[in-house]
């Protein structure tokens, strides 16, 4: 069974950094890609970054794109999400969810079976 466990939300200034954290289990994580979304109130979720380890692969969602950074450690099984710069329309639930999708295609949250619980990030302005 393919659990995940986001963590690391919280309140920041605008202009500052929050660090978002994934931990899985269940899966061969060579195989799956690791994605972030985020859904702002009353909003739909939206697909925020993704990461392949195997493939060494990255991306952005052209609004956090040179903000967040997206990272693996394979020992500790976590992914992360380095958030800086950030803005008060960051401010949403972010969930972490992994599958076997097409990086092409890997913020497409409907193609997501397996998805943490969510973390708030809330950013004052």
């Amino acid at each position: 069974e393919v659990q995940l466990q986001a963590s690391g939300g919280g309140l920041v200034q605008a202009g500052g950094s929050l660090r978002l954290s994934c931990v899985g289990s269940g899966f061969t994580r060579d195989d799956y890609v690791i994605a972030w979304f985020r859904q702002a109130p009353g909003k739909e979720r939206k697909g925020v970054s993704c990461i392949k380890n195997s493939e060494r692969l990255t991306y952005y969602a052209r609004s956090v794109e040179g903000r967040f950074t997206v990272s693996s450690d394979t020992a500790k099984n976590t992914v992360y999400l380095q958030m800086n710069s950030l803005k008060p329309e960051d401010t949403a639930v972010y969930y972490c969810a992994a599958d076997r999708v097409l990086f092409s295609q890997c913020l497409f949250n409907v193609l997501y079976d397996n998805w943490g619980q969510g973390t708030l990030v809330t950013v004052s302005s």
